[in-house]
Parts: structure tokens; sequence; C-alpha cells
């Protein structure tokens, strides 16, 4: 019975320290994800296709692309695409995202998110540690954190 007990109390720490092990952030990894879904962005109105790949504290990747209609009002940009994606999955923290664009599909240049997607952003992403990769290529690429594309933001702890 004792050994039992022991291998029960070792599988537990074993999992536990898996659970709570940081995650690391593999740019080329994220950016490269981004860029294999791009061509499936709906685009017919702006012709400005972009994709976005979000990472998890759990260690997986999202991905989203921007789909347009017609009215243009009922659209999703990639990045919220992205999260909504994870949220609907159980995940509620993020850690990068990844994002690429360009008219046409065609990559000229880094691809800022928009000022709902910062803020969609913040809901799910501590704005200190979380990092926005802006890429051309999975080696071509600026980042930042949140808080320095979403300064003085407005989130849930404001509302305590």
């Amino acid at each position: 019975m004792k050994i039992f007990f022991t291998a029960i109390l070792a599988t537990f720490l074993f999992l536990t320290n898996v659970a709570s092990a940081e995650v690391k952030i593999n740019r080329a990894e994220l950016i490269q994800r981004a860029l294999d879904v791009q061509k499936n962005a709906y685009a017919p109105y702006s012709n400005f296709k972009v994709a976005a790949a979000v990472l998890c504290s759990s260690g997986k990747i999202y991905t989203g692309v921007n789909v347009e209609t017609a009215d243009y009002t009922a659209g999703i940009c990639a990045i919220q695409n992205a999260i909504f994606h994870a949220a609907a999955e159980g995940e509620r923290h993020i850690l990068a995202v990844a994002t690429v664009g360009g008219a046409n599909g065609i990559i000229t240049d880094y691809c800022p998110p928009g000022g709902t997607c910062r803020q969609v952003m913040r809901e799910f992403a501590n704005p200190k540690k979380c990092l926005i990769i802006m890429a051309k290529t999975p080696t071509d690429y600026i980042e930042k954190t949140l808080e320095e594309l979403l300064p003085m933001s407005f989130g849930s702890d404001n509302l305590k």
C-alpha cells in the first residue's frame, strides 16, 4: 500500500512540475504558424490578408485569419479570431501573438495589431509580459510587449 501511495505522490509531483513549467516562446515556430494560414484569410474587399498565431500558457498555439463581409462591420480580425478560438477551447492566458499581413497576401512590411485587437489581447494577457511579434518572415520580425503597444490600458483589474 505504501508503494501505491508513493507512486501516486510521485505522479502528482511530476504532473504539477510539468504543468507549472514555464512555456518557452519559439518565435520562428509561432511566426511560421501564422504564415501557414495567411492563405486562408477571406479578404475580398480590402485584399489585405492578415493571419495570427497565439501561444497560450498551456503551450498550445491557435491560429486565426481576418474574415471580411460585404457590410464591413460583421467581419473579424485575425488576432481576435485566434484568441476567440483559444477561448472557445478553454484557454484564458496568452503569452505571445505573432502577426503577418499584406496586400494580396504579399508581406512587405510588419503588420501591427489594431486598437480593438490590442484591447482583446489585454483581456487575456499580462501586458508587461505578453509579446507581440510583428513579422515578415520567421527571422525578420520586431517585437513589443502589449504594454508598449497599449500603455495605460484598461483591464479587469480596473473593475475591482
